[in-house]
């Protein structure tokens, strides 16, 4: 197959990966920049354009839409799509997966726990949703937060309250959550590809802080996941409808709570930590979505 990865750069560990393992299993990979294509939508007949020239030679491809540039890089995966590519994350389940608020909403439709959480738009309301997820101390956080930023642990009320008054007169979106003291800091990445995990981490941060990202100075180590983490890990992917994702688990005395569930989990840090070759996982994956799209194209035919 032609393959595209459609990323900013070859550089980044993830696409560099993705284009190494599509290649070892025989394929023509390709990294394309989103932000160069351009697109021209007409009755029945989309496409796409890049760096001058219309792409047509692409037979799937994998998105790794970073969260800045959402909305553009869901344009152009919808475009592919319109055009019958395959591809191993659709774009409707990227958008569910990057409002945070409406994926918490699906999952807790979908019956997965997570830490208490609300959200409000007026600051009168400030005391009472603090109440409402248990009290100080409190995890408040940006809707287009990533990567650890725009979170923000309040210890006290009077600290809750000032938070969240800031907030409030910048006029952002925020969620207040649920402080899960017993994690201590670590949560656990959990890596689902077709319905399966497939390599999990353990995630620590560094000292003093309670986030466990990778990006802020962060530490993992693998991990064997209990039965319950690994069925709420894949119940969460496939309620958004992502056939990969990194599914980010708290280990609370209730059990595992889904803290997000990402559409374009970098491969770096569970690779590194796990020794598993995630990268031709994901390429096996869209072998499979490519097989099963020609033989449905056969029993049309007959």
């Amino acid at each position: 197959m032609n393959i595209a990865v459609l990323s900013r750069s070859k550089g980044i560990y993830s696409t560099r990966r993705l284009l190494e393992a599509g290649e070892a299993r025989g394929h023509t990979m390709h990294q394309i920049d989103h932000l160069k294509c351009y697109v021209s939508i007409e009755k029945s007949k989309p496409e796409i354009h890049y760096e001058g020239r219309k792409l047509d030679n692409i037979d799937a491809i994998i998105p790794r839409i970073g969260a800045s540039v959402t909305f553009y890089g869901c344009a152009i995966v919808r475009q592919f799509e319109m055009m019958g590519k395959v591809s191993c994350t659709e774009s409707q389940a990227i958008v569910r997966s990057r409002d945070k608020l409406r994926s918490m909403q699906i999952l807790s439709r979908a019956g997965v726990d997570m830490p208490k959480t609300g959200f409000a738009r007026l600051p009168r309301d400030k005391s009472d949703i603090i109440e409402m997820v248990g009290g100080t101390p409190v995890v408040i956080k940006l809707l287009e937060g990533t990567q650890g930023l725009g979170v923000v642990l309040a210890e006290t009320k009077k600290a809750a309250e000032s938070v969240l008054d800031a907030f409030f007169g910048l006029k952002t979106n925020i969620l207040i959550q649920e402080f899960i003291k017993e994690s201590k800091g670590s949560d656990v990445r959990a890596f689902v590809v077709d319905g399966k995990v497939v390599g999990a981490m353990k995630r620590t941060g560094k000292e003093g802080d309670f986030r466990s990202n990778l990006h802020r100075g962060g530490t993992a180590e693998p991990i064997k996941l209990t039965k319950q983490e690994r069925q709420t890990a894949i119940l969460a992917a496939k309620s958004l409808g992502l056939g990969v994702a990194g599914v980010d688990i708290l280990q609370s005395n209730r059990g595992p709570l889904i803290m997000e569930v990402n559409s374009s989990p970098g491969l770096q840090g569970i690779e590194r930590s796990t020794g598993i070759d995630i990268a031709s996982k994901i390429i096996q994956y869209l072998e499979k979505l490519s097989e099963m799209k020609n033989q449905n194209k056969d029993r049309i035919r007959v």
